[in-house]
């Protein structure tokens, strides 16, 4: 089945609220990530509690467990299982089935993360996501009850499997930390150097042996947390909502997000609480009860912010904060990669060498500053050109031609 009829969605095509947001999903991936770069997250009681803004930093810590942890990948995966009901649909309309194209798309995704793991931050979370969306099509003649029961089956069984290995005592994970622990001892990384070594590390060599064995953590992350799971209940939730076509339907959707809203604050609030709390305290009441707060309050709370965002998209169709925020939007493969990047920049002893010398309002506070400066750059971007630098690279690669970058003004102008 050739390939030569399909072709990426045109910007005039474009769904405004989408971009949005996948926009403000970017910013709080930026707030998420970016204690790890400045090392933050890496360094010991002592030391953070030595801090000038020591107080202030275990408060904002509090706040970020309570409205941003779990909370904007949530929104990240649902548009990606949304982007694959917009593949399944242009194509069709196109006689096509679109199914090459997808497996294409995820491959080239699955390279761009592997480079982007092993070289620039172990944190990624793209090798997950092409791997498990190469899943989505055995999803796509599944009635709609069928999905949204394959879906919260998804997002509730790491209930059961945290509270069997809690039973058991046996953790799916220790093969990875060995190999973690394997590479550390190889390196000379050691628990008391840990949070200092990217700091000190004045060569890029030095910030490979890091990020190898970091490789390691992320798959006991992915592991311990069940995170494949999770993200692929949540893709297919987004799959039944593309596919329903509702973001383009929000106005006849009016009640339906109102109700969401409405019981994702009241739920999800008081408990995200209950969540940040038992993260600060080191989760007392358990694993799988940790994972019970988790679930009841991460989701809830996450759809929570979609719905109320599309409602006020409904009302202020036409304001400049849309603007702002679909613009990083439609680049977000390029400022995913680019917050890593600035990141190394600014932490790293290869580059600034801020890290874990500051505290997390610091660090919250470079994390806006990067995220404006996304935001303009990806507007002015986006004036001369139609697609983000890796987003052109991705397209030409999946569809395997040649598109034009310019914009069509742009290029009569010139």
């Amino acid at each position: 089945m050739g390939t030569e009829n399909l072709s990426p969605v045109k910007s005039s095509e474009r769904q405004v609220i989408l971009d949005a947001l996948r926009g403000f999903a970017i910013l709080g991936i930026c707030m998420a990530n970016y204690p790890e770069f400045s090392l933050y997250t890496f360094q010991s009681e002592a030391a953070v509690a030595a801090m000038p803004t020591a107080e202030a930093d275990r408060i904002l810590r509090f706040l970020l467990y309570m409205f941003v942890d779990g909370k904007f990948y949530t929104i990240f995966s649902l548009l990606f299982g949304i982007g694959f009901s917009i593949i399944m649909t242009n194509a069709a309309r196109k006689g096509k089935s679109g199914l090459r194209i997808f497996f294409r798309r995820m491959l080239v995704l699955t390279a761009i993360g592997f480079l982007h793991l092993m070289f620039i931050w172990s944190g990624d979370i793209l090798v997950l996501y092409a791997l498990l969306g190469m899943l989505l099509p055995l999803f796509r003649h599944v009635s709609d009850r069928g999905l949204l029961c394959a879906a919260a089956f998804f997002l509730l069984f790491p209930v059961l499997i945290d509270g069997a290995a809690e039973a058991s005592g046996v953790w799916l994970s220790e093969p990875a930390v060995r190999r973690q622990w394997y590479y550390c001892g190889l390196y000379g990384i050691t628990e008391k150097n840990f949070g200092y070594w990217l700091r000190d590390a004045d060569s890029y060599a030095q910030v490979f042996q890091f990020l190898v064995q970091g490789a390691w953590v992320r798959v006991q992350e992915f592991v311990d947390g069940n995170r494949y799971f999770k993200v692929f209940g949540l893709f297919l939730l987004g799959f039944y909502i593309g596919r329903n076509q509702m973001y383009a339907t929000l106005e006849n959707r009016v009640r339906l997000l109102k109700a969401v809203s409405i019981y994702g604050f009241l739920f999800g609030l008081p408990l995200s609480v209950l969540y940040a709390w038992s993260c600060m305290n080191g989760h007392p009441f358990g694993g799988a009860a940790h994972t019970i707060i988790y679930t009841a309050s991460v989701y809830p709370l996450g759809l929570a912010y979609v719905c109320g965002i599309c409602l006020l998209y409904i009302r202020w169709k036409e304001g400049r904060l849309w603007r702002l925020l679909a613009a990083p939007g439609r680049m977000a493969l390029t400022n995913y990669i680019a917050q890593s990047v600035i990141g190394m920049f600014l932490f790293y002893g290869i580059g600034l060498g801020w890290g874990a010398g500051v505290g997390l309002v610091q660090t919250e506070l470079v994390v806006l500053a990067v995220c404006l400066f996304q935001a303009l750059f990806s507007r002015l971007w986006l004036s001369a050109f139609r697609f983000g630098p890796l987003e052109w690279v991705w397209r030409m690669l999946t569809y395997g031609g040649w598109f034009r970058l310019r914009n069509v003004r742009q290029a009569l102008q010139d």
